[in-house]
């Protein structure tokens, strides 16, 4: 059975254009996403029951492909929580507090802690495992605490996250919905990731030190009465001598994870497997280690937190991810085998239409996909819309003739740093609770650092397009 492909072509572009609207305007995109996987089941077959089975085998597509992401994630949550509740968190950061002897040194060495932890332990987690010992020692010698979320907020939510080098599940979505590997998006992520990881942070401590010297921003006594330093009992659960020993097996046992990585070429959802196996092993020492004949139970407790944790971050990711793969390989498996044989997927034959009938430039390209991935992280996830970056990336490719990769990653990078928690206010809670400020305050502060980071990241991209 045959479908009209330009009709199929014009209901895929409209609604991608609805849900740029939607998430302009700060509204949810799921009934969006839903309404606009039907419409496209019922033009390819015609068929209204099938069309409704079609949202569901969607989503089954959708959480297949990412389910390795969400599970990987969600181990690394129980496990970052095993952690911060028997103290061993304490222990593993109380070396870098030697480092931090005035305001200056306090905001490099949180934000360069902060990013590695969050390679291995994403941003959220990492607050946690920050706060409680970092946080007070920033305070002491003069960082106001906005200074310190911004620390937090630039490099962990913004660099390590929108690279996401070792979990990988940012470059997954987007090389995914742009159909190429992984280690391309990663590959071509890095000069625009170090890029704007510079700018960002150099201008925004600039700006700090330039407040912090009128006396806009200085430390008070509230600043430092807002940060909770209570030990729970439970860190007594363990000597001082099993935390110190788990303290230095924890990143003995990645940086193994990172040697086998380059060694064995290990990348995608083999990288995934290793940090993820790592981490289970790591919360059952934990859990045993410390509750002994309550370890089983503690155990499921924390796996239950994870999960908890992942499904809620990547649960408005579902539909959307859904959505964006019916524009390449999920078509045929969600759908059926309804695409004519000349056919390269819909978003690929939007290309080559968009190719034959608009001359694109790298610039426009460039910046297309800065303001795609801008917009779409309007929505405070930062996730849910960079499975659009990758297929406008494709789009846009398709066009120029080159640079899907490079296009893919700086749509990553725009998506993240706007949505994943340096601008958007409700994506910034962690880490202003952590810190006793206002979450719309601290994005206030980020905001000039990162505009003028992106626009510094997407001249770079021209160029390497």
């Amino acid at each position: 059975m045959g479908i009209d492909l330009t009709a199929l072509h014009w209901i895929y572009l409209v609604f991608i254009g609805l849900i740029i609207l939607f998430m302009v305007f700060r509204k949810d995109t799921t009934i969006v996403c839903i309404l606009g996987i039907f419409s496209i089941a019922w033009v390819a077959t015609g068929s209204i029951s099938g069309s409704i089975s079609s949202i569901f085998n969607s989503f089954i597509f959708a959480i297949t492909e990412l389910l390795s992401t969400i599970l990987v994630i969600s181990i690394i949550v129980a496990m970052s929580k095993g952690l911060t509740s028997t103290g061993i968190n304490d222990v593993m950061i109380r070396p870098f507090t030697k480092f931090i002897r005035t305001p200056a040194l306090a905001y490099w060495t949180i934000g360069l802690v902060m990013m590695f932890i969050s390679w291995f332990f994403w941003p959220s987690p990492a607050v946690a495992l920050l706060g409680a010992v970092l946080v007070p020692v920033a305070l002491r010698v003069g960082l106001p605490a906005l200074g310190i979320a911004m620390a937090m907020n630039l490099f962990g939510h913004g660099i390590a996250l929108s690279g996401d080098f070792v979990i990988q599940a940012a470059p997954k979505l987007t090389a995914d919905a742009a159909g190429i590997p992984v280690s391309e998006v990663i590959s071509a992520s890095i000069p625009l990731i170090i890029v704007m990881g510079v700018v960002t942070t150099v201008t925004a401590f600039i700006f700090l030190k330039r407040d912090m010297k009128k006396g806009i921003l200085t430390v008070d006594s509230s600043s430092l009465s807002s940060i909770d330093t209570d030990q729970d009992s439970s860190h007594d659960l363990l000597s001082s001598r099993w935390k110190k020993a788990i303290a230095i097996l924890i990143p003995i046992l990645f940086a193994a994870d990172i040697t086998a990585m380059v060694l064995f070429d290990l990348q995608g959802g083999d990288a995934t497997a290793l940090i993820g196996g790592t981490s289970i092993i790591i919360l059952l020492l934990i859990s045993l280690a410390a509750y002994k004949g309550n370890g089983l139970e503690k155990t499921t407790s924390f796996m239950i937190d994870g999960f908890q944790f992942g499904f809620k971050v990547f649960g408005p990711v579902i539909p959307i991810a859904a959505f964006f793969y019916l524009g390449d390989s999920g078509f045929q498996t969600i759908i059926g085998d309804f695409l004519p044989t000349t056919s390269h997927g819909i978003v690929n034959d939007l290309g080559a239409s968009l190719a034959a009938a608009v001359p694109l430039s790298k610039a426009v390209g460039a910046i297309t996909l800065t303001a795609v991935g801008a917009i779409t992280g309007l929505d405070g996830s930062g996730f849910s819309g960079i499975s659009l970056a990758g297929s406008v990336a494709n789009l846009f490719a398709e066009s120029i003739g080159s640079g899907i990769a490079t296009l893919t990653a700086l749509g990553q990078v725009a998506a993240i740093w706007v949505g994943g928690g340096t601008l958007v206010p409700w994506a910034l809670i962690p880490a202003a609770a952590i810190c006793g400020v206002d979450p719309f305050e601290l994005a206030r502060r980020n905001l000039l650092p990162v505009v003028i980071g992106l626009i510094a990241t997407t001249i770079v991209a021209m160029f390497l397009i």
